[in-house]
């Protein structure tokens, strides 16, 4: 997940979900137990736990060099889990519901944490990611946002000790704007994040370079495109953090524009939704590629704006959000204790699509929902099926050949065919001629001889085709190839661990692997099952060469020659 893992067995979302909301350069308000909502005193009590576990995480040997830092799960003493507990411990000292309401022990620890933060803060303001980045301008933003809300909501708590720990927390603030103002970044999402930091920093003490710099950042336009989608295609971790940090940006710079790129990737979101409330992460271009993840994420930005716009489908996602993401909801729990507009009843409800077909060709997608059941077609991308049916998951299909090496199939495009999708792919399989004679090497160096001088002779073809097709209980896959024959292929279905597979035999010598013969089969978890069939087995060599190797989940193989003619079914 974003920023990587950096305390076990916690709900440490500060860090794993890094964003900020602002409230427009208004500081926090004193707030009271009994006018918070129900479901922000239930955060307030979960924030509660993650405090308790991230004080064990840290160094309190006085002689210890690293007096304050926290370790992450790799036992590593490092920036990020350090600033989370200043980030919750915020929190909670803000919050008159939480059992650390003032706490003067917290605040102490809290204090040698941002201590500790100046010690590994570079002499250009930057930290650094231990994982992978270092004198990190972006990771210096993650931090720099969160603690500057922190900042607030400690300077309003009224707890004893906190004009002694506030400079401090100051001190690594502003070096790390100073880094901001000046630094670069790797990704798209970067900018937002150092310019959201900057708007973070600017409500606090005010300062002409912080504006000029999320000025130049913005000068390079909003990377959404006509499908609703940020450049990353990062449905669990980067999109919503764009949304997140367009807000805050918009909000602080009076720049309500930024606004519609926020709302424009919330209404392609809602298609994004799976039965169970998880969320399409197949197209993804970064880490969270094909994880499992539900929608926490964006409740923030779908609360803000179903309030804000008296928007009932958005108000729709929160509750669907609460209900079946509640607790992961407590990472953002400074955002909703900061800002008490999002504490107002959120408007009456509108159904959200549950059934649709819907094309999204710049993120080479196509969702099919029929309610209960939906089924995702992605492009690019050897994983090019998955069917859910409840708790019931096919996580994907994929098709290979032993051609020449390389015949894990995938199409660079799905082609919509009156009522069905294609899928192709073409290879080509050449063998080499010798090398011209006035051209050879004098040495013999095969390496000095490419094979793109040679002439080719015996090139062999195979062209795969894959149609899939809605039946009325489910969808169809059909695969047909031409060309080379005799050429083992196998069609993998590929199901969520924890289920039971019925009408399938064992493959010896495989941990997980099986083979549907004939007939049907079927996958059954948490009451749901999905049914798939016929069957074909016409040999046992899963493991072409060429192909990707297994996955660590439940597999079903068909298995034949080509050419290669099946119909398979799913519902």
């Amino acid at each position: 997940m974003d920023r990587r893992h950096f305390v076990r067995n916690t709900a440490l979302a500060f860090c794993v979900l890094p964003a900020t909301i602002g409230i427009g350069g208004i500081a926090p308000r004193r707030v009271k137990a009994d006018t918070m909502p129900e479901w922000l005193r239930t955060l307030v009590k979960q924030a509660d736990k993650s405090i308790e576990s991230l004080l064990t995480y840290q160094e309190k040997d006085p002689k210890s060099p690293d007096l304050g830092g926290l370790r992450d799960g790799f036992d590593l003493l490092n920036p990020h889990s350090t600033s989370a507990l200043i980030q919750y411990g915020a929190s909670g000292l803000f919050a008159p519901g939480s059992r650390y309401y003032r706490s003067k022990e917290l605040l102490a620890s809290m204090n040698l944490a941002a201590l500790y933060l100046i010690k590994t803060q570079h002499s250009d303001g930057t930290i650094d990611l231990l994982s992978t980045n270092f004198h990190s301008t972006p990771d210096t933003g993650f931090l720099v946002k969160r603690l500057a809300m922190a900042y607030k909501m400690i300077e309003q708590s009224g707890t004893e000790g906190a004009d002694q720990m506030l400079p401090n927390l100051k001190t690594f603030l502003i070096r790390g704007g100073d880094a901001l103002s000046a630094g670069g970044i790797h990704t798209p999402n970067h900018r937002w994040v150092v310019s959201a930091a900057l708007i973070k920093l600017n409500e606090l003490w005010p300062n002409p370079k912080y504006v000029t710099r999320i000025e130049q950042w913005l000068g390079e336009h909003i990377d959404i495109d006509r499908d609703g989608q940020f450049n990353e295609k990062s449905t669990f971790i980067y999109s919503s953090l764009t949304d997140r940090l367009l807000i805050t940006i918009g909000k602080g710079l009076q720049k309500p524009e930024l606004f519609d790129a926020v709302r424009k990737n919330l209404d392609m979101t809602m298609y994004y939704v799976h039965p169970n409330a998880e969320i399409v992460t197949d197209a993804s271009g970064r880490q969270d590629k094909a994880v499992v993840g539900t929608l926490e994420n964006y409740y923030y930005p779908y609360r803000y704006f179903a309030i804000k716009d008296g928007n009932g489908q958005y108000a729709a996602m929160c509750r669907l959000i609460e209900q079946t993401a509640g607790p992961k909801m407590t990472g953002f729990i400074d955002y909703f204790l900061t800002d008490p507009s999002l504490w107002a009843e959120l408007p009456a409800e509108k159904p959200v699509p549950v059934n649709y077909v819907k094309t999204f060709p710049n993120s080479g997608l196509v969702r099919v929902r029929r309610d209960k059941w939906d089924s995702t077609l992605i492009a690019n991308n050897p994983v090019w099926f998955t069917f859910m049916k409840g708790n019931a998951v096919l996580q994907g299909v994929r098709f290979a050949t032993s051609f020449f090496g390389k015949g894990q199939f995938q199409s660079e495009k799905i082609n919509e065919n009156g009522k069905e999708w294609v899928l192709t792919q073409k290879l080509d399989g050449p063998y080499y001629q010798p090398y011209p004679k006035e051209s050879i090497a004098p040495d013999g160096d095969w390496e000095k001889m490419p094979r793109t001088f040679r002439p080719q002779s015996e090139v062999q073809v195979l062209e795969t085709k894959v149609m899939i097709r809605e039946t009325s209980g489910g969808m169809e896959i059909e695969v047909v190839t031409n060309g080379t024959e005799r050429v083992p292929a196998a069609l993998e279905l590929i199901f969520r661990p924890g289920g039971t597979l019925k009408g399938v035999s064992k493959i010896e010598n495989t941990k997980d692997a099986w083979l549907l013969k004939e007939a049907t089969g079927s996958y059954e978890l948490g009451g749901d099952t999905i049914t798939f069939g016929p069957g074909l087995a016409l040999h046992k060599n899963i493991a072409l060469r060429g192909a990707l190797p297994a996955m660590e989940a439940p597999t079903v193989f068909l298995t034949g020659f080509t050419p290669f003619k099946h119909v398979i079914r799913f519902s």
